[in-house]
């Protein structure tokens, strides 16, 4: 719970959420070849019948059952199940599946930090105030990814960023586990020390030596003989096992765009549904620039088909701005070329070529 001179306000930012596809390469390839689920699926170097010298990139959870994991030899793997599928890793494809993706997860957050090509972690808006909104917030997240991108994702909801990474792998795969702060203990003490993350094989090793197995005989043990034997680790790692991390969800890279999608309950080419929801995505889009600052000149429109045949068009405007109308003028423009006759399943409203909104630019825009 807070300290009781903490503001409450400042309590509910620290929630949040961290988001990790599952067994990713290999979802999307099932989701390719959808005659391919059920089956052990394996995303890595070829197999060679048992002689390649590969490892494993990801693999289905069909194929885990078999003891096959990622960074395991591919000989081994083949030897382990030889009738799993073997497919060369296609990063071209799951490099795009993540754009769309982190597209996704960058509308529901105030704070958002990609981590990887299939993880990342964020912070709600204010109006998510409690862990149990949060909860339903994630199960949008998982709802979304889903319908635009045809794949499953894990969400550990937390007070921190460990925590939640802790708990989107607790229920994997397709799981949502929410960890309040007063259960944190609770959640983490009769964890393995190595479900703490930075906690490897070798260092798992030298923790049993010292009679040390589960997370709370580490939370537990004397910080002096933690110290010795590891260093500077060995207080990061009774601060981990003791729930503690004041890490913050930040940005690695400058903002390069802003996007917003949205999935149809039902496929529609009800010009008044389309435009409806545009308009709705652009004021969202529109809202993001204004708090972050920014101007644009790039609008960008994506439109996916029932079919999922998936399209995008952009259009630069002539001068920096952050007008509304222009971004729902433009994209409006960028749909007439796609009405008549489909059915649209999604689309997306975009704005890129950013930059910082300056006094003297916003006296030439507001002017205009």
């Amino acid at each position: 719970m807070p300290a009781p001179n903490q503001k409450t306000s400042d309590f509910k930012k620290r929630i949040t959420l961290h988001v990790d596809m599952d067994s990713f390469f290999a979802s999307v390839e099932v989701r390719e070849r959808p005659e391919l689920k059920g089956l052990p699926v394996v995303v890595g170097s070829d197999p060679k019948g048992g002689s390649g010298r590969g490892v494993v990139s990801t693999c289905s959870y069909e194929a885990r059952r078999y003891g096959i994991h990622s960074a395991l030899p591919i000989s081994k793997a083949y030897k382990l199940c030889p009738e799993a599928v073997f497919l060369p890793v296609n990063m071209k494809l799951y490099a795009g599946v993540s754009v769309g993706v982190m597209e996704v997860l960058r509308g529901f957050a105030e704070k958002f930090q990609q981590v990887s090509v299939d993880e990342a972690y964020l912070v709600p808006g204010p109006e998510v105030e409690n862990f149990e909104e949060a909860a339903l917030l994630a199960l949008r997240i998982k709802d979304e990814i889903q319908k635009q991108q045809g794949i499953t994702c894990s969400v550990g909801v937390g007070p921190n960023k460990l925590i939640a990474k802790i708990a989107s792998g607790f229920q994997k795969p397709d799981g949502l586990t929410v960890v309040r702060p007063e259960d944190v203990r609770e959640f983490l003490f009769p964890l393995q020390v190595s479900k703490i993350p930075g906690i490897g094989e070798k260092t798992t090793e030298s923790l049993k030596e010292m009679g040390i197995s589960t997370v709370e005989e580490l939370a537990n043990c004397d910080i002096q003989l933690l110290k010795s034997r590891f260093g500077k680790m060995g207080l990061q790692m009774k601060q981990m096992a003791n729930g503690l991390d004041f890490g913050e969800v930040r940005e690695k890279e400058d903002v390069k765009s802003i996007s917003r999608h949205g999935t149809f309950e039902e496929d529609t080419n009800d010009p008044v549904k389309v435009f409806g929801s545009l308009d709705t995505l652009s004021e969202s889009v529109h809202g993001s620039l204004l708090k972050h600052n920014f101007l644009f000149k790039t609008v960008t429109l994506v439109v996916r088909f029932e079919d999922f045949s998936t399209y995008t068009r952009s259009r630069t405007v002539p001068i920096w701005t952050s007008d509304l109308f222009v971004i729902k003028r433009t994209v409006r423009q960028l749909l007439s070329e796609f009405l008549g006759g489909r059915k649209f399943r999604l689309v997306g409203v975009g704005v890129a070529k950013l930059r910082e909104r300056d006094e003297r630019q916003a006296l030439i825009t507001d002017f205009l």
